[in-house]
């Protein structure tokens, strides 16, 4: 259960009085927090006992935790926290927990810092209700702020507050995506306020009477935003850009740095847009680029000769090939990185190549040592840098008084929820704003668990339901073995199961007719 928690770490909880740490001790121990008290409780087990005024250690805390969890009268919080408060897109997560722990109320950092989806977690397992006062909850779509954090967007520029405003009014806000996953748009509710396009590329009389009050870019080429626009725009930066770079022997990471600064700018790409990079196995060990690549996250990408030998590009080299065994390396690498996904629901085969963005650019310093050829491809599928998880879930035999805490928190922490389309509509009220919703008939159980896996080898987090014990004629066997048939390491994606209360349980409470005499189903 802790890796369901495991984006909010480290995660410390605070308590003052003995009912307080009772209510946060379980808590804790399922989440991996630590639990804070002050020296009047220092009796109390698996405790950490903080000296001085509670006041200076929690800013003691605050720059080093991801989130901050209380049970204390949110007034109090709020006194305490006040002097610390820097940035939306900077400080931690703060949830108040009340003392009869019925509430979890996100008090901070809703979107960008998590507390909103920690306080729905928490909730699910203390059986409380989430109070969340954020508009985009309370309309029921995703925080425009968060929107590509599953699909490993950056977010970019842009006036963040206005746009998140005009969706709260229930305004028109245009969405321009020009890269990247469109799953959210699929998935938005009936009545959303996002025009999806250019309102003037529709002949309906319909269009032509729609004026956005925001908009919003979905793109990897950098937009220029004027901060006197009457009109508040944001950006996000898709991960798609694979960056093919050949270089000599020795050059240094500046200037391949420096190279592919230049390139993007020089074409108007966002290097927030970036995926990897890709070269040829040759320069695995090429100290430039292994430590720009360790330097900016970015992961690198080999292939041998005969592999990028394989691939058409607009401007093979004789003198490369002599030299390498390959026409080209820059640009044949970024072109093959582009199409080797497939992964999310799209089956890229080997021919199916996009065209470079960018051919092959040599840049060359007085002041740097060495030399570095740049080649830009756009992937259509979007790197998201994420260690995907298949969470199997048993909900139970359909009421959902009857489905475990643990499992609850599963499904509410999945980017993508997936089931049979009965049992997706006994856990609606568990599911959040934003979330993936595949439903999926009867008799396509494989078809389900092929998804999930496609979905969770991507990078998402993908709840699998099933009724009663998923591993019980259930859809956990049914992964396990698609899985393995895939040559799975045991690894990534990560597996956890979430054991639920089977029918035949259910019966024999209701009935009154124990399982008894070692007996075994």
């Amino acid at each position: 259960m802790a890796s369901v928690f495991e984006n909010f770490q480290p995660l410390a909880a605070i308590a003052t009085t003995p009912t307080g740490a009772q209510i946060l001790q379980p808590l804790c121990q399922t989440t991996g927090a630590t639990l804070w008290v002050p020296n009047s409780l220092s009796t109390l087990e698996q405790v950490a006992v903080y000296k001085g005024s509670l006041k200076d250690h929690i800013a003691s805390l605050w720059p080093n935790h991801r989130a901050l969890v209380f049970c204390l009268a949110a007034g109090a919080v709020v006194r305490l926290i006040a002097p610390l408060l820097t940035d939306k897109s900077s400080d931690p997560a703060v949830v108040v927990v009340d003392q009869g722990g019925g509430f979890v109320i996100s008090l901070c950092s809703g979107h960008q810092g998590g507390a909103d989806q920690l306080t729905r977690l928490i909730a699910s397992q203390l059986d409380s209700r989430p109070i969340l006062t954020g508009a985009a909850a309370d309309l029921g779509l995703p925080g425009v702020d968060v929107l590509g954090i599953p699909f490993g967007w950056y977010r970019g520029e842009g006036d963040w507050t206005r746009v998140s405003a005009v969706v709260a009014r229930g305004e028109i806000v245009q969405v321009i995506q020009e890269a990247g996953s469109t799953l959210w748009q699929a998935h938005l509710r009936d009545g959303h306020p996002f025009y999806l396009g250019f309102p003037e590329d529709s002949a309906t009389t319909e269009s032509e009477s729609i004026s956005p009050k925001a908009r919003i870019w979905i793109s990897a080429t950098h937009q220029q935003f004027s901060p006197e626009s009457d009109l508040p725009n944001v950006q996000w930066y898709p991960r798609v850009l694979w960056v093919g770079i050949g270089c000599e022997r020795g050059t240094s990471k500046q200037l391949i740095e420096m190279g592919i600064r230049q390139t993007c700018e020089r074409y108007g790409l966002s290097e927030n847009a970036i995926a990897g990079i890709a070269t040829i196995d040759l320069k695995a060990d090429e100290v430039g680029i292994v430590q720009l690549c360790q330097e900016r996250h970015w992961p690198l990408r080999t292939f041998p000769a005969e592999v990028l030998r394989s691939v058409t590009v607009p401007n093979p080299s004789d003198v490369v090939a002599a030299e390498v065994g390959t026409p080209s390396v820059a640009e044949a690498a970024a072109l093959y990185s582009a199409k080797e996904l497939k992964v999310g629901g799209f089956n890229l085969q080997a021919t199916n190549l996009q065209p470079l963005l960018v051919p092959k650019q040599i840049v060359k310093s007085a002041n740097q040592v060495g030399a570095v050829t740049v080649a830009i491809a756009k992937s259509p599928v979007e790197y998201t840098g994420r260690i995907g998880k298949l969470l199997l879930v048993g909900i139970g035999p359909g009421n959902l008084d009857q489905i475990t805490p643990a499992a609850k928190t599963a499904i509410s922490s999945a980017d993508a929820v997936i089931g049979y389309s009965l049992y997706i509509n006994l856990i609606a009220t568990l599911r959040r704003p934003g979330q993936i919703i595949e439903a999926l008939p009867i008799t396509q159980e494989t078809q389900r668990a092929k998804r999930a896996i496609e979905l969770a080898e991507w990078g998402l987090t993908v709840a699998v339901v099933s009724s009663g014990d998923c591993g019980i004629y259930g859809m956990a066997g049914l992964v396990l073995e698609e899985l393995r048939s895939r040559g799975w390491d045991g690894k990534t994606p990560q597996v956890q199961v979430f054991p639920g209360i089977t029918a035949l349980q259910a019966a024999a409470s209701r009935v009154g007719a124990p399982l008894m005499h070692d007996f075994c189903a």
